[in-house]
């Protein structure tokens, strides 16, 4: 159940919301079989990114399994179209996203990522990016009793000229990295990872579930590889491989979980 702000979850009536940064931890991990166990009908909003999840998975470690993991590969381009928003997913030899938007701001404007996907390189360059919002916004939020759990201790807030952060940003470019960790935990819900490029532009949860939602329909637009297919597709040396141990993994136990 998307909305412009956050992802959620249901089934029989009960329903977690803001589930996409522990989406996106699971899966910036290669996780792929785990039980979460959630009081309450928000999942924590920690320091606004998947950067704690991330950690309390790595210091839990993970259990190896029998069952080799499968892959969804692109062989036809798919598209989403709202205005001037679009999601489009490509045929690709990798995983790969590139994650445009443009704010009417002086520290964001236009800001371009290219993502190449290992789990290193999520854990380093997407993780820790923090969600961001405007101060008239936020204030909007809070007149209508709205956001009261939004802090500068869990949001990345612009003023109309600066951060009013304390700390600032972790990244030049934190709000462009953020909608990437968004958009992973958005794309895990297709329960199967995916070998495309997913290029974005002024997307946003409601596009990308759309975009999920096509890729489950339309079932002549992917193929589906074992992990030694997927490794010799696009690896044939296996040197530079992401995904260099396939038979991948499930978490038994996350403190704080």
């Amino acid at each position: 159940m998307p909305s412009e702000l956050c992802t959620a979850l249901g089934v029989e009536g009960s329903v977690v919301r803001t589930t996409e940064h522990v989406l996106a931890a699971l899966a910036g991990c290669e996780i792929d079989n785990a039980v979460l166990e959630v009081t309450g009908d928000e999942i924590p909003v920690m320091d606004g990114s998947a950067g704690p999840f991330v950690r309390l998975l790595r210091s839990a470690g993970a259990a190896q399994q029998e069952r080799r993991r499968p892959y969804l590969k692109i062989v036809k381009p798919l598209e989403v179209i709202d205005g001037n928003k679009r999601v489009v997913i490509k045929p690709s030899v990798s995983t790969k996203v590139t994650y445009s938007i443009e704010y009417n701001h002086p520290l964001i404007q236009r800001q371009t990522y290219d993502f190449d996907w290992s789990t290193d390189a999520f854990a380093r360059d997407i993780a820790e990016a923090r969600t961001f919002g405007f101060l008239r916004e936020v204030e909007y939020l809070w007149s209508r009793g709205l956001g009261k759990g939004g802090s500068l201790d869990n949001t990345v807030v612009l003023s109309e000229r600066e951060v009013l952060n304390p700390s600032g940003l972790r990244y030049q470019d934190e709000c462009v990295r953020h909608k990437i960790l968004d958009l992973i935990g958005d794309f895990s819900l297709l329960g199967i990872p995916v070998i495309g490029h997913i290029v974005a532009e002024r997307s946003g949860h409601a596009m990308h579930a759309k975009l999920v939602e096509r890729i489950l329909a339309e079932t002549d637009s992917w193929v589906l590889l074992t992990a030694d297919e997927r490794t010799l597709a696009a690896y044939p040396s296996g040197h530079g491989n992401p995904y260099s141990d396939p038979a991948q993994v499930s978490v038994q136990t996350a403190a704080g979980f």
